[in-house]
C-alpha cells in the first residue's frame, strides 16, 4: 500500500520542486539547478521539526540536487555516442512523469465527483422477455454429426478409464470375464430412458462399471438409433453428444432379439 508523503502542503519532494519551478516561471527543460537547489534547501531549513520518516525523502532529494549541482560545475560527461550528457536529464524525466500523473489524478477525482451524483435504476425486464429462449435450429446443430464422432467420444472415455487403472494392483487376483448380453443392455437402456428423456452420451458411458459394459452400451445406442427410438445431436465441434428419447420407451419392441457375435 502506498504511503502519502506530505510536508506542509506538499506531497513529496517532486511536488515541492514543481511548486518552485512554477513559482519562478522556470522552463522545466532548462532548470537553473543552483537557484532551485538553494530555494529547496531554504524551504527545508524553514520547516519546523517533522517526522523523520516523512523528512527522509525530502532529504534524499536534497542530496540529489546537491549532487547535480556539483556535476554541473565539472566538465560535462560524454556518452558512448560522443554526445554531452546533462546531469539534470533524469530529474527532468521524473518531474514530467509526476506532473502527468498528478494531472491525471485530478481528472479522475473530477470524474468520481461527477459520478457520485448519478444513480441508475436496476434492470427490470418483463417476464416474457426473461423466459424467452432463442429458437434452436436442429438442422444446423446436426450438420456434420456422424457415427465416427460417436466413436471418438467412446474411445476418449475408454482412454480415461484405462488411465485410472493401477498398473501394479491390476495384476493381483484373478480376473473373471463379465458376461454382458446386448439384449440385457437394451432392456437396461429402456429403463434408463424412462427416467431420462434427454441425457449425455459421455455421462452414460462413464457410469458403466467395466470396459465390456461400455462396449455393449455403445452398441445398444447404435441399435436404438437405427430403430428410430432415440436421436443424437452435438452442439459444438468435439463437444459432448446429447441423446434424446423420441417416443415412449414402453412402446419399444423386439429388444431381446439381439445376440453377441
Amino acid at each position: 500500500m502506498a504511503l502519502d508523503i506530505k510536508l506542509s502542503e506538499f506531497e513529496g519532494p517532486l511536488d515541492l520542486l514543481l511548486h518552485l519551478i512554477d513559482k519562478n516561471k522556470i522552463d522545466i527543460f532548462d532548470i537553473p539547478i543552483v537557484e532551485i537547489t538553494d530555494q529547496y534547501m531554504d524551504y527545508l531549513h524553514s520547516m519546523e521539526e517533522e517526522d523523520l520518516g516523512i523528512m527522509s525523502e525530502f532529504m534524499v532529494m536534497a542530496a540529489t540536487l546537491l549532487d547535480i549541482k556539483c556535476r554541473m560545475l565539472l566538465p560535462k560527461e560524454v556518452n558512448e555516442e560522443g554526445e554531452e550528457e546533462d546531469p539534470r536529464e533524469e530529474l527532468v524525466q521524473k518531474l514530467l512523469e509526476y506532473k502527468l500523473y498528478k494531472s491525471l489524478s485530478y481528472d479522475l477525482k473530477d470524474k468520481m465527483d461527477n459520478a457520485s451524483g448519478h444513480f441508475f435504476k436496476e434492470q427490470q425486464l418483463p417476464g416474457e422477455v426473461l423466459l424467452y429462449r432463442e429458437p434452436v435450429d436442429t438442422q444446423e446443430l446436426l450438420a456434420g454429426l456422424t457415427l465416427e464422432k460417436l466413436n471418438e467420444i467412446f474411445k476418449s472415455v475408454l482412454r480415461r478409464r484405462e488411465d485410472k487403472v493401477d498398473p501394479i494392483r491390476s495384476r493381483f487376483g484373478k480376473i473373471e470375464k463379465e458376461e454382458v448380453s446386448l439384449s440385457d443392455k437394451m432392456l437396461e437402456m429402456k429403463a434408463y430412458a424412462k427416467k431420462n428423456r434427454r441425457f449425455s452420451y459421455r455421462s452414460l458411458l462413464t457410469k458403466q462399471s467395466s470396459r465390456t459394459q461400455m462396449v455393449v452400451t455403445f452398441l445398444s445406442i447404435l441399435e436404438l438409433m437405427k430403430m428410430g427410438h432415440i436421436h443424437v445431436d452435438q452442439e459444438t465441434l468435439f463437444g459432448d453428444i446429447q441423446v434424446e428419447v423420441l417416443d415412449d420407451p414402453d412402446t419399444w419392441k423386439n429388444l431381446t432379439e439381439f445376440s453377441e457375435e
